[in-house]
């Protein structure tokens, strides 16, 4: 299992660097509108801020502390610093999960997000897992409606 979700997760963080790669007008992955209150740049904020808490900080102790309403409000940060912000949760991930036994997957998770009862780690991994997910596809349709 630990392997596998190493595995996902770094195919998937690269899936997101491709598409941020892929707008031509960079200020685009910024953009908002009535209908469409979040930017591409705040999801890809939200997904490292979410991914370097749950995993990073509860689970590895990292020390990362998350700052969630900067997620959204953040604006204009280059193309650049968000592929190595990118890069660094890729290896943050790495990093925890290999060091953890797969005992320590089966464990209860520590910290209470939602109205799951005794969920444990290996489930909200796997949760975490679908949530990048579930953004990556707002981020590709975003930039197929705005980067024109």
């Amino acid at each position: 299992m630990k392997e596998t979700l190493i595995h996902l997760f770094h195919r998937d963080l690269l899936r997101l660097k491709t598409e941020i790669q892929a707008y031509k007008n960079q200020e685009a992955i910024w953009l908002v509108t009535e209908e469409v209150k979040n930017s591409s740049g705040n999801l890809v904020l939200h997904l490292i801020g979410n991914l370097n808490t749950y995993i990073g900080s509860i689970l590895g102790h990292t020390g990362y502390v998350r700052d969630r309403d900067k997620e959204f409000t953040e604006k204009d940060i280059t193309s650049d610093a968000l592929m190595a912000q990118i890069d660094d949760t890729d290896h943050m991930i790495h990093k925890v999960l290999s060091a953890m036994t797969e005992k320590e997957f089966q464990l209860k998770y520590s910290v209470k997000v939602f109205d799951e009862q005794d969920m444990t780690v290996e489930f909200f991994i796997i949760h975490l897992f679908g949530h990048l997910n579930y953004h990556l596809g707002q981020i590709s349709y975003h930039r197929r409606l705005f980067d024109l």
